[in-house]
């Protein structure tokens, strides 16, 4: 499973807007095969400001993963580990990372934030 991060699916919302083929719709292109998914914290970034029937029809072919107990654990156990080397995500990135963790996926993303991740699978599309 592909798990496209709110920084992913803004540069694949520009692409889309000017028509062309960058490198997010080309990555997605050679990933056909793979699920694509969202975290719901991903859904709550896009609709800040925006309307919510454009959100609902951009994410409509995408699998909202919602948030779980288990997923709570995990985002924990990850803003300790990067809280004692001093290199914390932000609180909702923290939350989209652990959602990527707990489902074993691939978080395609598009700033650097989620390199500091170990164990994240991660693809930044035009960088890798």
């Amino acid at each position: 499973m592909l798990l496209l991060d709110t920084s992913a699916l803004i540069e694949l919302e520009g692409e889309l807007a000017a028509s062309t083929i960058g490198p997010f719709r080309a990555f997605l292109g050679r990933h056909r095969a793979e699920d694509l998914a969202c975290s719901t914290v991903t859904v709550g970034e896009l609709a800040t400001g925006r309307d919510e029937a454009a959100i609902r029809v951009f994410l409509r072919r995408l699998r909202k993963i919602p948030l779980s107990e288990a997923i709570a654990y995990r985002a924990a156990e990850l803003d300790r580990a990067l809280r004692r080397k001093g290199q914390r995500l932000g609180e909702n990135d923290t939350w989209i990372a652990a959602t990527a963790l707990y489902y074993s996926a691939t978080l395609v993303h598009a700033d650097g934030d989620f390199d500091r991740v170990e164990a994240l699978k991660c693809a930044r599309p035009g960088r890798d």
